[in-house]
């Protein structure tokens, strides 16, 4: 189930940020989204922040959880898993 999940968040990603150059399978599931890692930026928090609530009924209350949570991709598979209402 979270296998699917992560794959799903990927594809997910890459669509919403669009990231049309990446599948995927260019994305590891444990690199870190933002710095040395997939290279995210505030921007990109606030478009993944809009993913979460849309898509999974997740609303994070301040910009600290969303440090947390947008870690890397399996961390925010977990939280989905956790808190998700959708």
């Amino acid at each position: 189930m979270k296998e699917e999940l992560i794959q799903k968040l990927k594809q997910e990603i890459i669509e919403v940020l669009n990231l049309e150059d990446l599948t995927p399978a260019d994305i590891d599931a444990d690199a870190p989204l933002f710095g040395e890692g997939l290279g995210l930026d505030s921007i990109d928090a606030l478009e993944l922040i809009v993913l979460l609530e849309r898509n999974y009924g997740i609303k994070l209350k301040d910009a600290a959880e969303g440090k947390e949570v947008f870690k890397s991709v399996s961390v925010m598979a977990d939280y989905i898993e956790a808190h998700r209402t959708l």
